[in-house]
C-alpha cells in the first residue's frame, strides 16, 4: 500500500489561513451602518428643530405681556404704523430680541389700534419654515409648519395637529 508522505510544507499551508474580513462582510457592515444612519439622522434633525422652536414661544409670550402693559398705560396698542409707538417703549417695541437666534419678530396693529398680532418667523437653522402668531386675545396660531402652510389654532411643535 503506498504511503503518503506529509511534509512540513503541506502542513503549514493548510494551517495558514489569511486573517481579515471578506468583501461581503465589509459590505454587510456598511449596509447596516447606512440603514442606521437613514433612521437616526432624520430623528436627530427633528430633535434639533424641536429644540429651536421654543425660542419663538418664549419671545411671543414676553412681547404679548409687554403689549398688555403698554395698553394699560396708553389705552391703545400703538399707531397704525407701529406697535407700542410711545417713546417709553422704545427699548422693546422693535421686536428684535437680542438673544433671538432662530426667529425674527414683527407686530402689526389693527385699524382702531385696539388689537395687534405678533408674528415669529423662522429665519435660521432648522426653524426656517415655521411661522407662529399670537394676538391681543391670546389666540395662538401656526400658519407655517415644517415649510408647509397650515391653519392650526395652536403652536405646533412635533406634529401637524394640535
Amino acid at each position: 500500500m503506498p504511503t503518503k508522505v506529509i511534509t512540513v510544507q503541506n502542513v503549514s499551508q493548510s494551517r495558514c489561513r489569511s486573517t481579515g474580513f471578506t468583501l461581503i462582510e465589509v459590505m454587510i457592515v456598511v449596509a447596516i451602518i447606512g440603514i442606521l444612519a437613514a433612521v437616526a439622522l432624520p430623528a436627530y434633525n427633528d430633535y434639533v428643530r424641536r429644540g429651536q422652536i421654543p425660542e419663538a414661544f418664549t419671545q411671543l409670550s414676553a412681547y404679548r405681556a409687554k403689549m398688555e402693559q403698554y395698553y394699560q398705560d396708553n389705552r391703545n396698542y400703538g399707531t397704525a404704523a407701529k406697535c407700542a409707538a410711545d417713546s417709553s417703549a422704545d427699548g422693546w417695541n422693535s421686536f428684535v430680541p437680542g438673544n433671538a437666534k432662530y426667529f425674527g419678530f414683527g407686530c402689526v396693529t389693527n385699524n382702531s389700534q385696539q388689537g395687534y398680532t405678533i408674528t415669529a418667523t423662522g429665519n435660521a437653522a432648522s426653524a426656517v419654515g415655521h411661522v407662529y402668531t399670537i394676538d391681543h386675545n391670546g389666540d395662538r396660531t401656526t400658519t407655517k409648519f415644517k415649510g408647509a402652510d397650515v391653519t392650526a389654532t395652536c403652536w405646533l411643535t412635533s406634529s401637524a395637529t394640535c
